[in-house]
């Protein structure tokens, strides 16, 4: 790619939203189609396929490599593990032969009698030689793994030269040892050696590799070296600290951001949107008040034993979980209303809502900006990404629908933008519909990842998590309303943190939707989190489930205080805020203005070899806010309740998903990561139509009830979700007769069926 010599710098001389318009167009025409395009037009999109290749194929490669060095990581886990278990027996046996010696030396200084006389008749000398040259042997792993790390050094050496050579590394720092060591190392490559220089960069080795890297003074392991090397070197290309020339997810921290003049002039204008004062002090002053005066108003409360199902005794705190009341009377309605929906195939519901919501207009053509004027293949191909069956199968399984029709419809109107806004859509639709209204004040939000299997083409890119069993897969991580509708889903890998993706939803959705409060379980719960959606104003309410580990921080004396005081950590590092207060702000504007993603950056300022400076303001932030959080938590069982209401909401929508993602086993078999994220966003906007057309033939349900005088009272309807399956018609031919035609009248309800189950 790079011999054609085309410079990246290209993308550049003209606008950026211009620029993606000819990239996307370059990615999807013909040959063909190019022979009849105009000579400059044709080499405008030449040109931005080659830089899009070429930045699509570094990043392709950056991320393999960081792929296979973990991977280094977890075999040389699992072979430390089953030596560990072979050892297991040898292991007791000289833990019993130790604790006998033990044992013998104890009785001997209570009797007086000599230790080295003790040993030589009762053990020997040469055996105890032994054991200890054994027990040496097991308690090796003192470096949590590392040699056995470094006996797979084959498997580095197989493609740490190649990757070495193929890219340029940067860095802010002036004469960085990290690039140093590179450099040597693609000179000893280059030149064949087998042997390291005398004197090589060792200042970047971090301690724990250091002891396996100079196992004794004045020498060093090569192979040790040479892994240390790429192991740092992912490391840094992980938090930004070092980029790559030519990548887009491996650029500088700072490229993320808005420039500095720019952040300045917006918070002169006032034109940040933060949720928080831009003055230190006045924001300092603030969270003060506010934490004095919740903690005073706690205190109080847990010293007079009034806090309802929580205990704080002796620094221990204890939580009853939630009551749950009695749902009979609510299980009885939801089966009386869901008998009366009528049947419908998931074709004909996709099209009339479609004909409720206009999502089907959202798919528009990627160069002219046109609704799709096939609506049969559209709906198709979206029913394809949805249920996983795939453009062939849904050929085969369509009358009238030919592969190549979908395939077209697909590649010029179906994408990740255009999936974001015909689920806008729906959403706004289901919101604005009264009955939604029932099921919440469509403020309220949570987000979870559901696991789905790898299989095929798919295993290859997939990640495995011990949490879901051995097998390989991904997260669909979704977030959901409290009115049922989910309203923003991404593809993550199966071993990464969720917490790093809980504001992309919030931010990134199309939709009219306010969300105020979000709830996530436990593996949300991190202080960066909740210092970014202090920052951005977004009420993070997180359910935690080792809430009783976690500790409470302050911001003035703690003496009036008592009963909480044992609960409490210590104080914020106030230092540590004020000084990097700027640069906080300047991080929270640029994902809200959306230069940059909330996961890209949480995942960058983790990977910091030492803890970045932002980082460490924003954990003390998001103390704050936890301790603020931990306070209603205590005082607010209707917080608990309320956030376990919501959570709850979307575990149930994901029972639905997982209905409607039946085809190939439910397993993900695409190659490609945009595939996947194409099966994440049909599946996600197919739920979305369940639920809006559920939600409208329940209102007619309920309202046939009222009409014949039956009390259907909105607290047992609170607890009907629009989420049934039972009436939809998920397998078979799927026909698409009907879809220039919609219905001009709702279907009937199934009154017979009612009225025998009355």
């Amino acid at each position: 790619m790079r011999g054609i010599g085309i410079a990246a710098d290209r993308a550049r001389r003209i606008h950026a939203a211009r620029y993606a318009v000819i990239a996307r167009t370059a990615g999807i025409v013909t040959a063909q189609h190019l022979r009849r395009l105009e000579r400059l037009r044709r080499l405008a999109m030449l040109i931005a396929s080659m830089i899009e290749m070429e930045a699509g194929l570094t990043d392709a490669a950056l991320v393999m490599v960081e792929k296979m060095v973990g991977a280094l990581f977890r075999r040389a886990d699992r072979n430390r593990s089953d030596r560990l278990l072979g050892q297991a027996r040898m292991l007791k046996d000289t833990a019993r032969f130790h604790a006998r010696l033990g044992r013998l030396l104890v009785d001997a200084r209570a009797s007086g009698r000599d230790a080295f006389r003790t040993i030589d008749a009762k053990v020997g000398w040469e055996q105890l030689e032994r054991s200890i040259r054994f027990a040496e042997d097991l308690t090796r792993s003192a470096d949590d793994g590392l040699e056995e790390v470094v006996e797979r050094y084959t498997a580095v050496r197989r493609f740490a030269p190649t990757f070495l050579a193929a890219f340029t590394f940067r860095t802010a720092r002036s004469g960085d040892p990290l690039l140093g060591a590179i450099e040597v190392l693609r000179t000893m490559y280059r030149d064949g050696r087998s042997a390291l220089p005398k004197r090589v960069p060792t200042s970047f080795i971090k301690p724990r590799w250091r002891k396996v890297v100079q196992p004794a003074e004045g020498t060093i392991d090569r192979r040790a070296y040479e892994i240390a090397v790429i192991v740092h070197l992912r490391e840094r290309l992980g938090s930004g600290s070092i980029w790559v020339d030519g990548s887009r997810a491996y650029r500088t921290l700072d490229d993320y951001q808005l420039p500095v003049p720019t952040f300045e002039a917006m918070r002169a204008t006032g034109d940040l949107r933060l949720a928080v004062p831009t003055d230190f002090p006045e924001w300092y002053e603030e969270r003060r008040t506010l934490l004095v005066r919740r903690m005073t108003e706690v205190e109080r409360a847990a010293a007079a034993g009034e806090l309802v199902d929580v205990t704080i005794e002796r620094g221990q705190l204890l939580i009853s979980p939630i009551r749950r009341s009695p749902s009979d009377d609510a299980d009885a309605l939801k089966a009386r209303l869901y008998a009366m929906l009528p049947r419908v195939r998931i074709t004909d519901l996709l099209v009339e809502v479609a004909a409720w919501s206009g999502f089907a207009d959202r798919f528009v053509h990627a160069r002219s900006g046109a609704s799709a004027s096939d609506q049969s293949a559209l709906m198709g191909a979206i029913l394809a990404d949805a249920t996983n069956l795939g453009l062939g199968r849904m050929a085969e399984s369509s009358r009238g629908l030919t592969l190549p029709r979908l395939r077209w419809t697909a590649e010029w109107h179906v994408r990740d933008e255009t999936y974001l806004s015909a689920l806008a859509a729906i959403v706004d639709c289901h919101t604005a519909h009264p009955l939604a209204a029932v099921w919440g004040p469509g403020d309220t939000s949570s987000s979870d990842g559901q696991f789905f299997r790898a299989g095929g083409q798919g295993e290859a890119r997939a990640d495995r998590n011990a949490r879901y069993g051995t097998e390989p897969g991904v997260l669909f991580y979704t977030h959901v309303t409290d009115r049922f509708t989910p309203f923003h889903t991404k593809v993550i890998a199966a071993n990464a943190g969720e917490a790093a993706h809980v504001l992309d939803g919030l931010l990134d959705h199309e939709s009219e939707l306010v969300i105020r409060e979000h709830a996530t379980d436990t593996a949300g719960a991190v202080d960066h989190v909740f210092g970014l959606c202090h920052l951005l104003g977004f009420r993070f309410a997180p359910r935690i489930r080792d809430l009783n580990e976690r500790r409470l921080y302050g911001l003035s004396p703690l003496d009036p205080w008592p009963t909480l005081r044992p609960l409490v950590a210590g104080p914020v590092n106030l230092r540590a805020i004020e000084e990097n207060w700027d640069e906080t702000l300047r991080l929270a504007a640029s994902i809200r203005a959306g230069t940059v993603s909330a996961s890209v950056m949480l995942r960058k300022l983790a990977g910091f070899p030492r803890q970045n400076p932002v980082a460490r303001a924003l954990r003390e932030i998001g103390r704050i806010e936890r301790t603020l959080f931990m306070l209603d938590w205590f005082d607010d069982p209707d917080q608990r309740r309320r956030t376990g209401s919501i959570l709850n909401k979307g575990e149930a929508r994901n029972a639905l998903a997982r209905a409607i993602f039946f085809n190939r086993l439910g397993e993900l078999r695409d190659r490609t990561f945009e595939n996947q994220r194409h099966r994440a966003s049909g599946l996600t906007l197919a739920t979305a139509a369940v639920t809006l057309w559920n939600t409208v033939y329940l209102d007619r349900a309920v309202r046939h009830l009222r009409g014949s005088g039956v009390d259907v009272s909105d607290e047992l309807l609170a607890h009907v979700a629009p989420l049934g399956w039972e009436h939809v018609g998920l397998t078979g031919d799927y026909l698409w007769g009907e879809i220039d035609k919609p219905r001009e009248r709702f279907r009937p309800l199934r009154l017979h069926q009612q009225g025998r189950d009355a």
